[in-house]
């Protein structure tokens, strides 16, 4: 979903007063702003949201940015499959066990050796 902010360029339009996308009333005309490229910003929202589209725009954006409308035009419906989530195997972890044994035998290993390359 696109979203568009307000800026002062304005076009009339015949039609109805539609808020959410971008048709609004002023002074008994319904006009089309301008958009500012700097304002756009895409959401994605979950497919089963409770009101789709229009109903997260409601919820999440106009509360923050009351002159926020929808561009119907550059809207996309599509999924989005998490691979991490679906087939990742995770590798089971050694022990602590394990890994104190793994630690203490390479210090059994290298005990002496830094005496014998210092040469004391």
């Amino acid at each position: 979903m696109k979203m568009q902010g307000l800026r002062s360029r304005k076009k009339i339009k015949k039609g109805k007063e539609n808020p959410l996308y971008g048709s609004f009333l002023v002074n008994d005309k319904i006009v089309e702003y301008e958009v500012d490229t700097e304002l756009r910003d895409t959401e994605q929202i979950p497919l089963g949201y409770p009101g789709g589209i229009e109903g997260f725009f409601k919820e999440e954006v106009l509360p923050y940015t009351p002159d926020a409308w929808i561009d119907d035009s550059k809207t996309q419906i599509g999924y989005e499959i998490s691979f991490t989530k679906y087939f990742y195997k995770p590798v089971k972890l050694r022990s602590i066990e394990e890994i104190v044994a793994d630690i203490e035998a390479i210090e059994e290993e290298t005990d002496g050796l830094l005496n014998e390359i210092i040469g004391v």
